[in-house]
């Protein structure tokens, strides 16, 4: 934390002398301009360390999530309002083919919250496309799923506090099919040594960057056979929890 906010602070000190027209400074403030909080998000750029903390806060405008999908290329259909009280899910996003995404989600009728999807838009295009092609030389173009809106709580308990599940802000991934059929599972390839397991071990990493909350078989138990990502705010700090 101490870091992230001595280099959130060092970008706004070259901010100031870009004003100033040093085209070296506006060259490297335009270079590192995804890790100022300040600057727009945009789903095609690179990760930078502010992409998380702007992707979560999409949770609270939907229509900048809207255009920002748009803006991606990605078709998707807004649904309507979900359950009431602590599952009350009005940001519901469900995903259509295009070519955009090179993967598509199995089961196809999952609709999580839409700061999940701009989230995930970023994790498939950037992180898992990214590792398939270095570990297998081939895309991934299937990603399986359990589901995202379940009006419960945490770990199906009755009484506690709410999952993100109720709300429709969270996921969870299972698998991936690459182009030639293969599948890689959590469940049965994250414990085992080979390219299955780094890609996994790598993809997660990466979801670290664009997720609030990600949790893995590292986790515990109940997250074995997963992958669990949600986007649960936690104030303006932004810190998030990845296992």
């Amino acid at each position: 934390m101490k870091q992230r906010i001595s280099i959130i602070l060092l970008f706004t000190c070259l901010a100031g002398a870009y004003f100033f027209y040093d085209p070296y400074i506006a060259n490297f403030y335009k270079r590192y301009e995804t890790d100022l909080p300040w600057t727009r998000l945009d789903l095609s750029k690179p990760i930078g360390l502010s992409t998380r903390m702007k992707l979560v806060a999409l949770r609270d405008d939907l229509n900048q999530c809207e255009t920002l999908l748009e803006e991606a290329g990605i078709h998707y259909q807004r649904l309507p309002s979900r359950g009431g009280a602590e599952c009350l899910a009005n940001d519901l996003i469900k995903t259509l083919p295009s070519e955009a995404l090179v993967s598509k989600l199995a089961p196809p009728n999952v609709a999580p919250a839409c700061s999940v999807v701009a989230a995930y838009v970023v994790w498939e295009q950037q992180i898992v496309q990214t590792a398939a092609l270095e570990f297998f030389q081939q895309p991934v173009t299937g990603i399986e799923h359990y589901g995202s809106y379940n009006c419960r709580r945490m770990y199906g308990q009755a009484s506690g506090r709410w999952s993100q599940h109720a709300t429709g802000n969270a996921i969870d991934i299972a698998g991936f099919i690459l182009k030639n059929g293969e599948r890689i599972s959590i469940k049965r390839d994250w414990k085992n040594a080979g390219q299955k397991s780094n890609f996994l071990k790598a993809i997660r990493d990466g979801a670290c960057d664009v997720y609030a909350t990600v949790l893995s078989p590292e986790y515990n138990a109940a997250h074995a056979d997963h992958f669990h990502f949600d986007q649960a705010q936690r104030g303006k700090t932004g810190w998030g929890v990845c296992r």
